[in-house]
């Protein structure tokens, strides 16, 4: 059989693999910057040019490509209750590969819409109610979106007695309108994967296009996903296996970048303490949470006002004054690198501030409650204090020299009501290579495990709180 190639336009990289999927094996890869302010297609040109170089020229079968490329998938929120229906479209959005940019819930009033004019965003998931509950909310919400304008489509997922009518409503102004069964049909069940399923459809009839990827068809075969959803395919596949090949078990993942980090958790998270009273609503298996105020450029200032300016300080070992100065000047000059000892100690510090806080807000966490038989933890959110693998990407991270310090100062931050994970065995995608296997396993999903297991499967060091 030929070989395939896997492409990844990403934010900054357009990334290949060349993949022998007989061996199986990994030929080659290559990356160039992505051209997407141009033509998209000359990046994917120049990391041919960079594969064939290497490789010498390839006759592949098939080239299938993801996309973050110029931000990837910026979605809005509307939902009824924000701890339920809210948060319900949140979890459809996050692991469907979008990254959600601003969440409302109740009635929509005049500066939230003027708020989402100035967003601009890709889609806007309208939810609210329960099948058969309150259609008053989304209604409403529905003839407020539609009076206020705006060319991004909208995907409808919330109760059904009210959906026709919110369809109808939001077509008059030929706006494209889908949609998809209620998040929450009802109180505390959660059917997001229909969601999650039409999210990625409007991704790649709309957003794709919109962003130029249409340009470098000729070169493709087919744009399968956004590169976030391509990734939890990928962990998913690592943790659970095949038949032939066995997983890695229960796992999490850090994805540091420079705008944003992406928690995924490929857990249960089911109480660790039978005594433990689990509160609100159910979390999905696969998890995926994207902290767009953390990153290590664009948004290292989010590191800063994230755990304070004293903690980020004392972690790089510098003064107060010193560390944010230097912030600041990191979010003016996103492409620079620590060239001095201060400046790299910096780095570190920003990186395991930056994966504590994302890692913390992904997990769960227990309150104290008091009632007539005494105090009772509850727990929100998933328990991953037993999960014990951990598997880290993203440039901040796998070109580290001091990777185990930034994981240990990471999981040092969590607190005593965090559920966060307490000892993990730790590896690091130095190929880059879960994106690609998100594309591949839709090929051949032995191969693709099998390839996961040679590059992920061995840990390379253990950290622990």
């Amino acid at each position: 059989m030929k070989p395939i190639l896997l492409i990844d336009f990403g934010s900054t990289y357009t990334k290949l693999t060349a993949v022998d999927p007989e061996t199986p094996c990994v030929l080659g890869r290559s990356q160039a910057f992505t051209t997407a302010v141009t033509d998209i297609s000359e990046g994917l040109e120049h990391a041919l040019a960079k594969l064939e170089s290497a490789r010498g020229k390839l006759d592949f079968s098939v080239k299938l490509a993801c996309s973050s490329a110029a931000g990837g998938l910026n979605m809005v929120v509307c939902g009824l209750v924000p701890g339920l229906t809210s948060k319900a479209a949140r979890m459809a959005a996050f692991t469907a590969g979008a990254k959600v940019i601003k969440t409302y819930a109740y009635q929509l009033t005049d500066g939230d819409l003027e708020e989402i004019r100035r967003a601009g965003p890709d889609i806007l998931l309208l939810t609210g109610g329960t099948d058969g509950g309150n259609s008053e909310v989304i209604l409403g919400n529905a003839r407020a979106l539609a009076q206020a304008g705006g060319t991004y489509p909208i995907v409808v997922a919330g109760n059904r007695s009210a959906q026709d009518e919110c369809v109808v409503i939001l077509e008059r102004d030929g706006r494209a309108v889908y949609r998809a069964p209620n998040v929450m049909p009802e109180m505390n069940r959660l059917d997001i994967a229909p969601v999650q399923q039409i999210l990625r459809e409007v991704f790649l009839k709309n957003i794709v296009r919109a962003k130029g990827l249409s340009r470098a068809n000729a070169l493709l075969d087919d744009i399968l996903m956004p590169t976030p959803s391509a990734v939890l395919d990928a962990l998913t596949l690592l943790s659970e296996g095949t038949k032939a090949t066995r997983g890695l078990g229960e796992l999490v993942a850090i994805d540091l970048g420079g705008a944003t980090t992406d928690v995924y958790s490929i857990a249960k998270g089911h109480p660790s303490n039978p005594n433990v009273l689990l509160r609100g609503l159910p979390e999905p298996y696969a998890k995926r949470t994207v902290e767009g105020d953390i990153g290590m450029r664009y948004n290292a200032r989010g590191i800063l006002d994230a755990v304070g300016a004293e903690r980020l300080a004392e972690m790089a070992g510098q003064p107060v004054e010193t560390v944010m100065e230097a912030v600041d000047r990191l979010r003016t000059e996103p492409s620079s690198l620590p060239r001095t000892a201060e400046e790299e100690s910096l780095d570190q510090a920003l990186a395991a501030c930056a994966a504590g806080a994302a890692l913390g807000r992904h997990a769960g966490s227990l309150t104290r409650v008091y009632t007539a038989v005494g105090p009772v933890d509850e727990q929100t959110g998933k328990d991953l204090t037993r999960v014990e693998k951990l598997v880290v990407t993203g440039g901040a991270l796998v070109y580290s020299g001091a990777l185990p310090a930034i994981v240990r100062g990471a999981l040092a931050m969590q607190g005593p009501v965090s559920l966060a994970p307490r000892r993990l065995a730790c590896v690091a995608d130095r190929a880059y290579l879960l994106s690609a296997m998100g594309l591949f396993l839709r090929v051949d999903r032995e191969a693709a495990m099998r390839l996961l297991s040679d590059y992920l499967g061995k840990e390379e060091f253990n950290a622990a709180v």
